[in-house]
């Protein structure tokens, strides 16, 4: 390990390496994961991966955390998460597709409950489809692939986003049945919860206080605490806690920054209050970990 900073997964990146259809940065299609160099060091995504395995296994980290993927299984990797030691079979086969955030955002900006659902892989990065609904995915990519190799057509990039829009739809369905939660949702509710999840991936780093989140809200800790808790099932301190944590892991395991240059770009008072924090939740310190 020599890296003092983790380099990224863009669509740039890959399209350098593997030429398939796309529109500009913000969408390309991978017609077979497997025909894709990997990287041999941690990267860290800056763009969606949603990928379905058809055929034989996998491997890989998400997070430091380890996954296994088999035919029907579908993978969400969203902006921000570090990937790492992919192992796959001989005969592992899939599609891809990679969506810039900015474009995703465009695509879900007037969708109520997309961003929500999707946030349910940040917990389930793997997930097993059943025959139909991995039949529908593949339906979607090979009628996106269609459109957007019609370089011709005048409204190709319009048309794209609503193959990517009813696709998130449809996929969230699924996503939704799979969570197998029938408890009635307040639309005010899931609206607190997406807007504090995004909230937290873009300030966890320097804020960790339920206060700051809920004035940012325009409501208090305690409503916003009950909120968040009804619609996760978890406290709005764990999910800080978790984002904070697996950004302590990612560094620790897939860089060379010291534990005070950890500390300081996180925001902790000293290196000290860090290896706390970190064993509180982890069980070992920081120096155990790294070793690990």
């Amino acid at each position: 390990m020599n890296k003092s900073t983790l380099e990224t997964i863009s669509i740039e990146s890959v399209y350098e390496l593997y030429k398939g259809s796309h529109i500009d940065n913000d969408l390309l299609l991978i017609d077979e994961v497997a025909d894709i160099p990997f990287p041999l060091q941690p990267r860290r995504m800056r763009s969606l991966l949603i990928a379905l395995c058809t055929k034989g296994q996998a491997q890989y980290t998400v997070d430091t955390i380890v996954h296994k993927i088999k035919a029907n299984d579908i993978l969400i990797i969203g902006n921000g998460q570090v990937i790492d030691d992919y192992t796959l079979s001989p005969d592992c086969s899939g599609i891809a597709f990679l969506v810039s955030y900015d474009y995703y955002r465009e695509i879900v900006s007037d969708v109520h409950e997309l961003s929500s659902l999707f946030l349910f892989s940040r917990n389930h990065p793997v997930v097993t489809l059943t025959q139909a609904d991995s039949d529908m995915i593949l339906k979607y990519y090979h009628c996106l692939k269609d459109k957007v190799d019609e370089l011709s057509h005048h409204f190709r990039r319009e048309v794209a986003r609503a193959i990517l829009s009813t696709l998130f739809y449809d996929l969230s369905n699924a996503l939704h049945h799979i969570m197998s939660n029938d408890e009635p949702k307040a639309t005010r509710a899931d609206k607190i919860f997406r807007d504090f999840i995004q909230l937290v991936e873009l300030n966890y780093r320097s804020k960790r206080r339920v206060s700051w989140y809920s004035a940012q809200l325009c409501i208090s800790p305690k409503y916003m605490s009950e909120t968040i808790k009804l619609v996760s099932h978890r406290t709005p301190n764990e999910w800080i806690d978790r984002y904070v944590v697996l950004e302590i892991r990612n560094l620790l395991k897939n860089t060379t920054k010291s534990i005070k240059e950890i500390a300081q770009e996180l925001h902790f008072s000293n290196q000290s209050f860090l290896g706390k924090y970190f064993k509180e939740h982890v069980g070992v310190s920081p120096t155990e970990y790294r070793k690990g």
